[in-house]
């Protein structure tokens, strides 16, 4: 580029926008890249802080940074969302069909360190919709090498560093338990909450049962639920340490194979995950039911994004799993889960 004092540059081509702002009011460009400079346009540009502009000369192997922008957003996205024309150096991502928003975050990181570009993200794990706005990116000078694009090409080749994962429509069932429950001592008030929640992601509550405090009877439903073609199973109650509380017994004795009894997440410390033939099989606690967010809602999006979630996938939740139960929940617009 060529550095030329604003009052000689009339009939010059602008190579990038210039942006003007006024507080509370705009912000975007006063000039677009492109714009032949005219004498009427010297005093706003003065205004503007330009006493000079940069006239575009072509080097090999140097890039404007609507170029950049556009390689980066397609290094780091594939084919996988709609990119926004670059304006004053930023291209944006958005989303084209509803599902999970995954970010692979050593390679954000390794994009990041190179230095004179920029990626920024939601963070992963979040259910995100048809045009969200989920990342940005642009270089920060106006002008870089080739050779640090092809590096973030490179480090994209064989990462999909940023998707959304379809969520699935699995058939769900459900296992009240308890003797409370299973003799109609209380009002069943667990369910209609996970309706609710599944509700959220296009489900319903396909077959639902009810188990006393045995673990025979609570081993037999839930593989009644596994026959019927249930694809996910939720278990609610009798998951903690009192002596009555034989959910997690039941899950084993069914075949469960228990991948985590308890995760560092509140509320949810007592939550049980397990995988029976494959089928997810959840013991969900009480707190599920009273409580506006949970690790219910932390896994279940992951679950139906097909994620088959390990131990070291719950341990991971204790950085951020403390939910602050605000008078008015905004979750997920809060630190809950990240």
């Amino acid at each position: 580029m060529k550095k030329v004092p604003v009052q000689e540059a009339i009939g010059m081509v602008l190579c990038h926008d210039i942006t003007k702002i006024v507080p509370g009011e705009f912000k975007g460009p006063a000039f677009k890249k492109g714009h032949i400079i005219r004498e009427e346009d010297i005093p706003e540009l003065l205004k503007l802080g330009k006493d000079h502009i940069y006239v575009w000369e072509v080097k090999e192997g140097i890039l404007h940074e609507n170029e950049a922008a556009q390689r980066i957003a397609r290094a780091v996205g594939g084919d996988r969302f709609i990119f926004t024309e670059p304006k004053e150096g930023k291209v944006n991502l958005l989303v084209k069909e509803r599902g999970l928003f995954k970010v692979d975050r050593e390679a954000l990181f390794e994009i990041n360190m190179l230095g004179e570009l920029m990626v920024s993200t939601l963070h992963t794990n979040r259910v995100v919709g048809p045009g969200q706005y989920v990342a940005g990116t642009r270089i920060i000078p106006l002008v870089i090498e080739e050779e640090k694009i092809k590096k973030v090409e490179e480090i994209c080749r064989d990462k999909k560093v940023l998707e959304v994962k379809p969520l699935a429509q699995p058939k769900v069932g459900v296992v009240n338990t308890g003797n409370e429950i299973f003799y109609g001592r209380i009002e069943d008030k667990f369910t209609p909450v996970l309706a609710e929640k599944l509700k959220a992601f296009g489900l319903t509550i396909d077959m639902h049962l009810k188990a006393p405090d045995d673990v025979e009877k609570i081993a037999e439903a839930i593989l009644k639920l596994k026959e019927a073609g249930m694809e996910l199973i939720l278990a609610t109650g009798g998951m903690s340490v009192d002596p009555d509380d034989l959910t997690p017994g039941g899950i084993k004795r069914a075949g469960g194979e228990v991948v985590v009894y308890g995760s560092p997440v509140l509320p949810g410390a007592m939550f049980l995950y397990a995988l029976l033939d494959g089928v997810p099989v959840l013991g969900l606690p009480g707190c599920v039911m009273y409580s506006k967010t949970t690790i219910f809602d932390l896994v279940l999006p992951r679950i139906l994004a097909g994620e088959v979630l390990t131990r070291k996938d719950i341990a991971a939740l204790g950085h951020g799993g403390l939910c602050l139960e605000c008078p008015v929940c905004t979750y997920p617009h809060c630190p809950f889960g990240k």
